[in-house]
């Protein structure tokens, strides 16, 4: 049965638009049909410790002799590889907070990005599709003073796209706090259209990947 790994990391679990984005992803893979299946993980409501050891950056056989690490914690890292190997495809919901990804969701990227596991050389994850929602509350466009600011989509093209070797489909949606910051609202017809936009390129790549 196809099935999605359906990520998200916002704290905001009532105006979500990066929540409200991948809901709409996730609703049009199950419309399918019942053996379109959802695995769903909330990074924020059951957030992931950060690493407990630095030594969880290696594969096992990749540690130094000094290097321990607790039962329970190499069996989490297990579980959060096995459960991201299991899909077919993955959803992930990466608002901007700070100018980056959540830190819920870095703690996330700390347990798959392992060289000789999931990255480097091997690359069992190679081609499979994963779909990144980024919502920005302000604009980034080219030529303007804050259009190097981004740097959560930079993180999730190179750990998913090139560690990892996935197939990457970004989504990003902006200016989505034009509706509560006044210098911002100027932009809200155009955001909104931009969120219209997304739903409608998300419910598409919903029914055609995997």
């Amino acid at each position: 049965m196809p099935s999605l790994l359906h990520i998200d990391s916002s704290a905001d679990l009532a105006h979500s638009r990066s929540r409200d984005l991948t809901a709409a992803f996730a609703d049009a893979w199950r419309a399918r049909g019942p053996e379109y299946t959802v695995v769903r993980r909330d990074l924020h409501t059951v957030p992931l410790p950060h690493l407990e050891t630095s030594a969880l950056h290696w594969a096992a056989a990749d540690r130094r002799a000094d290097e321990t690490v607790a039962p329970e914690a190499e069996q989490l890292r297990q579980e959060v590889i096995d459960e991201l190997l299991a899909a077919d495809v993955v959803l992930i919901g990466a608002p901007l907070y700070n100018y980056t990804v959540p830190s819920t969701l870095k703690a996330w990227i700390d347990r798959v990005h392992v060289p000789g596991v999931l990255a480097g050389d091997v690359q069992p994850l190679a081609g499979r599709p994963v779909v990144t929602v980024v919502s920005r509350g302000a604009t980034y466009d080219a030529g303007t003073p804050t259009e190097t600011w981004d740097h959560g989509s930079p993180v999730l093209h190179l750990i998913l796209g090139t560690a990892l070797g996935m197939k990457l489909y970004p989504v990003t949606v902006s200016a989505t706090l034009a509706d509560r910051i006044p210098d911002l609202a100027p932009l809200a017809e155009h955001a909104a259209a931009e969120v219209a936009d997304a739903r409608t390129t998300l419910e598409r790549l919903a029914a055609t990947l995997a």
